[in-house]
């Protein structure tokens, strides 16, 4: 992609999310919202992730009235009129359920196929067909401007926000002032609000239309105030982008980001595959692409014996649970996915849902039921097991990330084990000491 400046859908919104599991990130940095994904990729743009955050318990050191009339200030000088900025924030206080949410950590998550079961539901495939044949004539239109799948738009559609039916109830501005004010984040909250604060300016959408999460993430497909004004589009033709009520300008929206993000038309997403009993599973990992030939002449097969798209493109071996799970080869497309929200299990179900509405994108492989996800605590201790023995990964966090697992394989390979880079219950009884 050309590069967007941050993912569309930073936070997640739907229950399903918000209890997933934690199995797998991009990085180690710490987790740019508490709130974890279902493989515990952090939502983040990379600048934001990189921030400092603030302590958990750490408290403003103004009032609310005075964070406001400094940030006012700030406002005007970026170029908002004032009678949007009181108009905007009549009446707004801190919202504790946002700070509370903000600062939640999880213990427990879910396995991703019980992720998968409830993002890929029968009632959610046949609602997608019913969306798909009820918005047929505009899903072309897009189809013909952006060069995106109807049914990836429309998967996306589902996953963010039950297809239009559950955007959130939080008045975005309260939020996110709330975050700039007492969240761990404070500086990228008020870019969001500054951004939330241009838009109400332009004219979109009035503040009262202005809802979406807890975290800011607003309308039908749930994007952020600095992707909206980035990608949001009035495909409707009535003079404003509004993703809220129509439902034409949200699936426009979500083309044009998908496009943007290196969208290949006519490609797939990805396809699930066998693997041959010698394979090395430490060539399982995202950041390793080889031609779909190179990875059949190791022998790895589509699992229907049929190949989904040209030997010459690219594609990464994902191993969502494990090597004794499903595998998949996932191309291009699946990394445009991650753009919209960087979470190989959130792609994994995108891909799944849009395959499900042609008939397709059901998984073969089994899952290793018996592995359960480590709790958060049982994944820092061990990181800290491997810290421990010599493997440098950063600071323990509970996020397993791109470090953790380069760590885990080559502790894996020490023992002799599959090195797929996958946290277990018995890698980290083999890291206590003693063992």
């Amino acid at each position: 992609m050309r590069k967007p400046a941050l993912p569309a859908r930073l936070f997640p919104f739907s229950l399903a999310i918000l209890s997933a599991s934690l199995l797998s990130a991009c990085a180690d940095a710490p987790a740019a919202n508490s709130l974890q994904t279902p493989d515990g990729a952090a939502q983040s743009a990379p600048a934001a992730a990189a921030q400092p955050m603030a302590s958990l318990t750490a408290q403003p050191s103004e009032s609310f009235e005075d964070w406001r009339a400094s940030f006012r200030s700030q406002a005007l000088a970026s170029g908002i009129d004032a009678q949007v900025f009181d108009r905007a924030f009549a009446g707004v206080t801190p919202d504790p359920a946002v700070v509370n949410a903000d600062r939640s950590q999880p213990e427990f998550t879910r396995p991703v196929w019980e992720y998968l079961a409830g993002a890929v539901s029968t009632a959610r495939i046949r609602n997608g067909q019913s969306k798909l044949a009820q918005n047929a004539e505009v899903l072309q239109r897009i189809d013909g401007r952006y060069a995106v799948d109807a049914e990836a738009v429309v998967a996306i559609w589902g996953m963010e926000s039950n297809f239009g039916s559950q955007m959130g109830d939080k008045n975005v501005i309260r939020s996110l002032a709330t975050l700039a004010y007492e969240g761990r984040r404070p500086d990228f909250a008020q870019s969001q609000l500054i951004s939330a604060l241009q838009i109400i300016q332009h004219g979109d959408v009035p503040p009262s239309y202005m809802i979406g999460s807890w975290a800011g993430a607003m309308g039908q497909t749930q994007f952020i105030p600095t992707t909206y004004s980035q990608y949001a589009v009035d495909f409707d033709g009535d003079g404003r982008r509004d993703i809220w009520r129509s439902s034409a300008d949200a699936l426009a929206s979500t083309a044009n980001y998908l496009q943007a993000s290196g969208w290949k038309p006519g490609q797939s997403w990805g396809f699930e595959v066998r693997l041959p009993a010698s394979f090395d599973y430490a060539q399982a990992d995202m950041n390793l692409r080889k031609p779909i030939g190179e990875w059949l002449s190791l022998g790895v097969q589509p699992i229907n014996g049929r190949l989904p798209g040209s030997p010459q493109a690219s594609a990464s071996l994902l191993l969502p649970a494990g090597y004794r799970g499903p595998a998949f080869l996932v191309l291009d497309n699946f990394r445009a996915i991650l753009k919209y929200n960087n979470s190989t299990s959130y792609a994994l179900a995108v891909g799944l849902l849009s395959d499900s509405f042609k008939g397709s994108g059901h998984i073969e492989g089994s899952w290793p039921l018996e592995d359960r996800p480590l709790s958060r605590s049982e994944r820092i201790a061990l990181q800290e097991g491997l810290v421990a023995r010599g493997y440098p990964l950063g600071n323990p966090d509970g996020i397993i990330g791109a470090n953790t697992r380069q760590a885990i394989r080559a502790f894996q390979q020490s023992l002799g084990w599959p090195a797929d880079g996958y946290p277990t219950p018995a890698l980290l009884a083999r890291l206590k000491p003693g063992n």
